[in-house]
């Protein structure tokens, strides 16, 4: 297989992809009343194929009685997928599911992205 070709080597990297996310984040509607745009909180998109890392080890603080998880995660997906700063990403991936709080700026190359994002919760 010739290496080189970035089209051919995207379709390799996104055969890798073994979850799928959902983004959720600001998205302007129109008032069906005035007709007027707006922006408000929503689904950015939805289902679409990634893969999940770990970009830093998890802590966990022992808290009355919950343990709190605290992780930066890396989000691998297509170069032309936007995803905003401060977006909300659910990943499932193996038969996990995990939330991330923050996003942060795509680091983009033309066979995928990058976006480091923070996982703030409850283990």
């Amino acid at each position: 297989m010739q290496l080189g070709s970035p089209s051919m080597e995207r379709r390799l990297l996104e055969m890798t992809y073994t979850g799928v996310c959902r983004v959720e984040g600001q998205i302007t509607r129109k008032d069906p009343v005035t007709g007027v745009e707006r922006p408000t909180k929503g689904i950015i998109f939805d289902n679409q194929p990634c893969a999940l890392s770990q970009a830093s080890l998890p802590s966990a603080a022992q808290m009355d009685t919950n343990n709190d998880v605290a992780y930066d995660g890396k989000l691998f997906i297509a170069p032309d997928i936007v995803i905003p700063s401060g977006s909300r990403i659910f990943v499932t991936q193996d038969g996990m599911s995990y939330e991330f709080q923050q996003s942060g700026e795509p680091f983009i190359y033309p066979t995928h992205q990058e976006v480091k994002m923070k996982r703030v919760g409850k283990a």
